[in-house]
């Protein structure tokens, strides 16, 4: 039995790794890149059709964005995950999509006119509704053996509805060994949200490390917080702009300004209009309204049960035709706007940026972390100006952050939930943190809990039965490379992903009859002269 580590492995996105263990190959979490990239990515050991199952944390596209992916190049599932991250996925991967065919679209109207090959969006609609068929639904607490000699089980994360630990227990070869991946673990007294549960046993445990170097500091009021800047922006005459995860922070948001509202803490400002701008965050906020009550903490379940609804009030807009979203800037009440996508990287929160930046009345409110690279963090950081769709924009509106409100557990939680564990783990994995953040908790754990720890790269395999690291990735940083070859290289990589998937499939045609082992071959044949003879070569 052996662990592979293949993303968020010195990166804080695309959380992917490999379980081998009794013949079969299980990946934990298949996530999409975002914001600026370090390192490249080790493949994966075998191809898509491969992979037997795929267990999920929660639904964010970092931990889940590939899935459709790997169904494209031949994986047939299951995907194992609750129910609330199930309803989640439904519309965030087909959302996903959309907008990689969206891009797509866009950038080929370009490529036409200038005589450039057409680019391929990375998967589309039909792959992430062929990637949904594949999710079955587990709850909290159920243990369930997927295959024989390896048991699962689901614990609340308290990061997302429906985040989850997930348990591993393999039986192999007369030796037993247990996994636990932490997935996004929460901060604590969150809205809606259950705080995180407490570990079980393990014997080797996969660590997030987000915040691993830092911490949040004494509690805030966010509500306090919130009403602050609210005052201070509408006094000015301007729009509180809040950059806004669609899943999860959008929901917590609209939660604490119903308290606002309820309570008054805008004098002159009390029927201040809100916007919500993100069809993806209207259709979320739906199903929270509808679906996932099961999953709420006991606050939020006492507010339902009086009859409020706790993310709903007077005065909120969803928007979600584009005719909507442009007629938010023609309103000129001051107003709150919260749009995805939350880190500004993309979606109608760059045009409302483009709106509001440049005004000195106005408040750009960031609600959530902001990786290396991304035009949230550059905001942060002091910008003077940006560029927005080509054109350049000067920042005179107020940039503030709502400290403490983040999703994820700062240091001393994560250590605090290790240190929960009643016998300690052989060895701890930490991963999906900054690069030298990860190697820092790895440390810190050594030095505060005696725990042995280490930070693998992408590509480093370990033997769970002795420990040992087997293998070593190579640690390669991302060079630029042209949008052209970027485009070819996507391509060839479903091209490589096939050829592995066909010699799995010749591997398995043993034992078939002589004649239809001849036609197979033939067929092969046929298609390799094809192409052979597109390429020009003999």
């Amino acid at each position: 039995m052996k662990l592979t580590f293949i993303g968020a492995a010195h990166e804080v996105t695309g959380s992917c790794t490999l379980l081998s263990a009794c013949g079969r190959h299980i990946l934990i979490d298949c996530g999409m890149e975002q914001g600026a990239d370090i390192y490249e990515n080790a493949d994966l050991p075998v191809a898509a059709g491969e992979v037997d199952a795929i267990l999920l944390t929660h639904a964010h596209i970092d931990h889940s964005g590939l899935i459709p992916v790997m169904a494209a190049r031949g994986f047939r599932g299951p995907v194992y995950t609750t129910g609330a991250t199930a309803k989640l996925c439904d519309i965030m991967l087909r959302d996903s999509a959309y907008i990689q065919e969206s891009e797509a679209e866009w950038r080929n109207r370009k490529a036409r006119r200038a005589g450039l090959d057409p680019y391929v969006p990375l998967y589309t609609v039909i792959d992430a509704q062929n990637a949904l068929r594949l999710f079955e639904s587990k709850g909290y607490g159920e243990t369930f053996s997927p295959f024989p000699g390896i048991t699962v089980g689901f614990t609340d994360a308290g990061h997302l509805l429906g985040s989850a630990s997930i348990r591993i227990t393999v039986t192999e070869d007369g030796e037993t060994r247990t996994i636990l991946f932490s997935g996004d673990l929460g901060n604590v007294d969150r809205p809606l949200i259950r705080d995180p549960q407490g570990p079980p046993e393990a014997d080797y445990v996969v660590i997030e490390s987000t915040y691993g170097d830092r911490l949040h500091g004494e509690r805030p009021n966010y509500v306090s917080q919130l009403a602050h800047v609210l005052n201070d922006t509408f006094n000015r005459g301007g729009n509180v702009v809040i950059p806004c995860f669609a899943v999860g922070r959008t929901q917590e948001m609209l939660y604490l300004l119903r308290n606002i509202k309820e309570d008054g803490l805008v004098p002159g400002f009390e029927h201040f209009p809100v916007y919500v701008d993100s069809p993806l965050a209207v259709e979320a906020t739906r199903i929270y309204d509808g679906g996932l009550t099961d999953y709420y903490d006991d606050e939020t379940l006492d507010l339902l049960a009086q009859g409020v609804d706790p993310i709903n009030f007077p005065g909120l807009t969803l928007s979600v035709t584009s005719d909507e979203s442009k007629a938010i800037n023609f309103d000129m009440r001051p107003k709150v706007i919260l749009s995805a996508s939350g880190m500004c990287e993309a979606g109608r929160i760059r045009h409302h940026l483009k709106h509001n930046l440049w005004r000195q009345d106005s408040t750009v409110l960031f609600v959530g972390y902001q990786a290396e690279g991304t035009l949230g963090r550059k905001l942060l950081n002091g910008a003077a100006s940006t560029q927005i769709f080509g054109e350049e924009i000067a920042v005179h509106a107020k940039i503030e952050s709502l400290e403490g409100i983040s999703g994820h557990a700062d240091r001393d939680m994560l250590l605090g939930w290790l240190d929960k564990m009643e016998t300690k783990p052989r060895r701890v994995f930490v991963n999906h943190g900054d690069d030298t953040v990860c190697d820092a908790f790895a440390d810190t754990i050594h030095t505060k809990l005696g725990i042995p720890a280490v930070a693998p790269y992408s590509g480093d395999e370990y033997d769970l039965v002795s420990g040992a690291c087997t293998a070593h990735g190579k640690v390669v940083k991302i060079s630029k490379v042209s949008d052209g070859r970027r485009r070819a290289n996507r391509v060839y990589e479903r091209v490589t992903e096939a050829g592995k998937r066909l010699m799995s499939v010749i591997s398995l045609s043993r034992g078939l009859s002589n004649g239809e082992l001849a036609k197979f071959a033939d067929q092969i044949n046929d298609l390799c002269d094809k192409y052979i003879r597109k390429s020009g070569n003999k």
